[in-house]
């Protein structure tokens, strides 16, 4: 317990963007790791784990250099998503790419369900766990609605832009493909949830301004960047594939 105390207490000495680097090649990283030790079946495994962690990542806000504003994590767990279709889309094929997508989804939905039903369950009177369980999984429904339809919605775009890039370039240009996928999907994802939940499913709905300046274009930077990042580890994929 001590160990893990004293390892986020490092981690919060540091800079904000050292700690968010650190993550990013821990989460590319990993992907190449369960890509060695299961195969197409670890991208799964991963994708599953990024789609919910992400959704309990984002409730938690920190002060970034370039924004006068907090920013929501849960970026790098997103994007890194879209590693693992480009990944799937490339050696095993647009068929178990867009599987990929599905079992992200119906992951999420799951564990939403599970944990709705448990805090449903009456806490004894010495129960600490309740208003913590309450605060991460009870989701606001737009909320709820409009990040898993960005999800569905970017993925399966990210997918078709990826397969139609290389039918295009007759299997050239894998950073082309790689980057252009992800950035244009990282676009719609960001476009498709914003516009859903502070628009459309808002009872308050924020200026269409607003919401292109603040929530689609706030992250939008970090996820080009992401982008870009990403490339090294999809060239090295190729290498961590199982022999068999």
């Amino acid at each position: 317990m001590d160990f893990f105390i004293n390892f986020t207490s490092y981690l919060g000495s540091l800079n904000t963007f050292v700690v968010w680097l650190i993550m990013l090649f821990f989460c590319f990283s990993s992907i190449l790791i369960f890509l060695k030790l299961f195969s197409f079946a670890g991208l799964y495994v991963y994708s599953a784990l990024a789609v919910i962690f992400g959704n309990i990542q984002v409730l938690k806000t920190v002060d970034f250099f370039y924004s006068p504003e907090p920013v929501a994590l849960g970026t790098i767990l997103f994007a890194s998503t879209f590693l693992c279709t480009d990944i799937l889309s490339e050696h095993f094929g647009k068929d178990k790419a867009q599987k990929n997508v599905l079992i992200g989804f119906i992951s999420f939905l799951f564990v939403t369900i599970i944990m709705l039903i448990t805090i449903g369950f009456n806490p004894s009177a010495n129960d600490w766990a309740q208003d913590s369980l309450e605060n991460i999984f009870t989701p606001m429904s737009r909320f709820f609605i409009a990040s898993m339809i960005a999800y569905l919605v970017s993925q399966y775009f990210d997918v078709w832009v990826y397969s139609t890039i290389k039918n295009l370039t007759t299997n050239r240009f894998l950073w082309l493909r790689n980057n252009l996928s992800t950035i244009l999907s990282s676009l719609v994802d960001n476009t498709v949830f914003s516009i859903l939940a502070w628009i459309i499913l808002n009872p308050n709905p924020e200026t269409f301004y607003n919401v292109i300046m603040i929530y689609i274009l706030g992250t939008y930077i970090l996820r080009i960047v992401i982008a870009l990042i990403d490339t090294p580890f999809m060239y090295l994929s190729k290498i961590f594939i199982p022999r068999k």
